[in-house]
């Protein structure tokens, strides 16, 4: 078996996946990562890692996605000691002007990734009586969240069903945990929002309580802690990454 910490990055290829693949190389893992850019690649290689990659497995809702993640780990390294996913469709508008194919658009986006992922992360560490699993989600589900109920909501039921596996699989000392995040700044946000007009940035600020937004390099290191075993007695949490606006 492998002596080194293994942890699965199951998207290195958008949003802080690149970010957490490099933490988590420092942090003295080997990886495997789900669909990375050669940059990252070399990055983590730099640092050491060792590092086997999945491709084609960027939809989570995709029944076989996390499973391949899950076996490449076993097959590579015979062990999985952390695991970290993201995922997420966001639809806009009022509950009353929502139609059929907009609840199944946030279903298979904010659910069933997150049930799929945990069904197949989960057991290989309660099997091994260790590990860490983290579901990256979003702030909106820790509050009302205006023109957004479907997407709020959804996350939502993301995050509670992150509770209630950490609840199942507390006592095999296996730790779950969320973090949500709102107001990150990266590519899709930036052009969602039209932030890259300052005038525009102004405006998105005076939403966030601490006046900025969130850098990829800081939430990585912030979700180091619920994936290197650090911080043993946390799970079944949530938790809001986004400047204070979920507080």
């Amino acid at each position: 078996m492998n002596d080194k910490p293994v942890a699965i990055i199951a998207n290195a290829r958008h949003y802080v996946g690149p970010a957490l693949a490099r933490v988590m190389a420092d942090a003295g893992y080997d990886l495997v990562l789900g669909d990375p850019e050669p940059q990252t690649i070399d990055a983590v290689s730099e640092a050491g890692a060792a590092n086997w990659v999945v491709d084609n497995v960027l939809d989570l809702a995709e029944p076989s996605s996390a499973p391949r993640l899950v076996d490449m780990a076993l097959d590579a390294y015979g062990r999985v000691d952390s695991a970290v996913f993201f995922s997420g469709r966001i639809v806009l508008g009022k509950l009353l002007d929502a139609s059929d194919d907009d609840l199944s658009t946030v279903v298979a986006g904010n659910i069933e990734p997150v049930f799929r992922s945990l069904r197949a992360f989960l057991p290989p560490m309660v099997e091994a009586g260790r590990g860490q699993v983290l579901a990256i989600t979003s702030a909106s589900g820790l509050r009302v969240t205006p023109g957004a109920p479907l997407y709020s909501a959804t996350r939502a039921g993301a995050n509670h069903l992150v509770r209630n596996a950490a609840a199942e699989v507390a006592g095999s000392g296996v730790q779950v945990n969320a973090v949500g995040t709102n107001f990150m700044d990266f590519d899709e946000f930036r052009k969602a929002t039209g932030a890259d007009d300052p005038e525009m940035m102004a405006k998105i600020e005076k939403n966030v309580p601490m006046h900025r937004l969130g850098t990829m390099d800081e939430f990585a290191q912030f979700c180091r802690v619920f994936l290197d075993g650090t911080a043993g007695f946390q799970t079944g949490q949530v938790v809001g990454f986004d400047g204070g606006w979920s507080a």
